[in-house]
């Protein structure tokens, strides 16, 4: 539990060699399409209270800061799938759940802490004896206690049918080997509710908001988009999992913002062994650093990298990328677990937004938008937009 990492270092983004094998493989059944399908019903509830947030916003006039309302969205997902909690976090900021989890997501990358793990490996041990960790006690702890409280209330009350990473995770518990490996501990348990806070919320939230800032500024993409919307689900009908997969514009707007903005600017990889590729060779011991956001804006792989073109992902297209070239969820054995979840739980906001309003650019709009990429990749300043209700007779409401 001590050290820089603390409890984190039992999650799957951090854990190394046979334990992140082990919770990996755990963790997979909990991210299938058939488990997604069963979760879908959840997320919809909260994109409906984005609706209903944004419809306030857009009957004021006032432009909006799109981090307030997708991060409360996120936030909300996030919550309700990860520890089955319900809360509307626009409408209660003061919740402890939420005060909390936000905490756990307030740290600076130029913090002294952080930069000295980075830069001074060699230090960890030392911060590990003195018990010091990048996270916030009193936020991990509050998450701990309460992941553990619904575990037992849960155990107590198995009549009642749950969806959510929480129950899944704690159903694999119940079987001691599950084809050989040992079960999930309570604290590996508690390590990915909480990384699933990390790897949904931020993510999440900002790339909603870049790709209703391309939209707004793109009048002719968000146009066509809201065709495809209106076609595939006609008068408003709630979206379904099987039918937003099949969603081809939908997909390639989705697709281009991610190249365009990266969340994770850059990936590592660590060498087990020594190896040779290519004539290049790379001792044991080595950080190799991929530096995404280049790939994903290198003129030589991409025409014109810095223009949106949801085109450059249509089915024509799309099977001459380079897989090695375009990674917004990382790839190989360590590629982000979460990636349809996310997939799945943006393109659904993007529906229920796009069937109820549009998007128009004001004048607290900055364009272009500079970027602030340290650390995760976010916008410079908050990304402003002016929200209108679409024409009730166009929309068929």
């Amino acid at each position: 539990v001590f050290g820089p990492m603390g409890i984190m270092k039992n999650s799957v983004s951090a854990a190394e060699d046979e334990q992140w094998k082990r919770i990996r493989t755990l963790l997979s059944p909990t991210f299938t399409s058939g488990k997604l399908k069963e979760m879908f019903p959840i997320i919809g509830k909260y994109g409906d209270v984005l609706v209903r947030n944004l419809r306030k916003e857009a009957e004021k006039g006032t432009s909006v800061n799109m981090k307030d309302v997708f991060g409360a969205y996120s936030m909300d997902v996030i919550t309700s799938t990860s520890f089955g909690v319900n809360i509307d976090s626009l409408g209660n900021p003061q919740d402890p759940f939420v005060e909390n989890a936000k905490k756990l997501l307030r740290f600076n990358i130029l913090d002294p802490f952080l930069l000295s793990v980075a830069l001074f490996p060699s230090l960890i041990p030392v911060f590990e004896v003195l018990n010091i960790s990048m996270f916030p006690k009193s936020a991990v702890d509050f998450l701990a206690t309460s992941v553990k409280k619904i575990k037992e209330s849960r155990l107590k009350d198995i009549q009642k049918p749950r969806v959510d990473f929480l129950q899944l995770m704690i159903n694999s518990q119940n079987f001691k080997e599950t084809d050989n490996h040992k079960a999930l501990s309570d604290q590996e348990l508690m390590a990915q509710s909480i990384s699933f806070i990390f790897g949904g919320y931020e993510t999440t939230s900002s790339i909603l908001s870049f790709i209703i800032y391309e939209l707004a500024t793109h009048p002719e993409v968000q146009q066509k988009l809201q065709e495809e919307i209106d076609a595939t689900f006609p008068n408003k009908a709630p979206p379904t999992y099987e039918v937003l997969a099949q969603m081809e514009y939908l997909d390639m707007v989705v697709n281009e913002t991610l190249r365009l903005f990266p969340i994770a600017v850059r990936l590592e990889r660590f060498c087990k062994k020594d190896v040779e590729i290519h004539g290049v060779s790379i001792p044991k011991g080595t950080t190799v650093m991929v530096p995404i956001s280049v790939l994903h804006r290198d003129p030589q792989l991409w025409p014109e990298p810095e223009e949106f073109r949801p085109e450059r992902f249509s089915k024509k297209n799309k099977d001459s990328i380079n897989p090695y070239v375009y990674l917004p969820f990382g790839t190989g054995p360590r590629n982000c677990i979460g990636m349809r979840f996310a997939i799945m739980n943006m393109k659904l906001a993007i529906v229920r937004i796009l069937q109820n309003f549009s998007f128009k650019p004001c004048k607290e709009t900055q364009i272009p938008l500079k970027i602030n990429s340290q650390g995760l990749l976010r916008p410079e300043k908050p990304i402003f937009l002016k929200v209108v209700l679409r024409d009730e007779t166009i929309s068929g409401a």
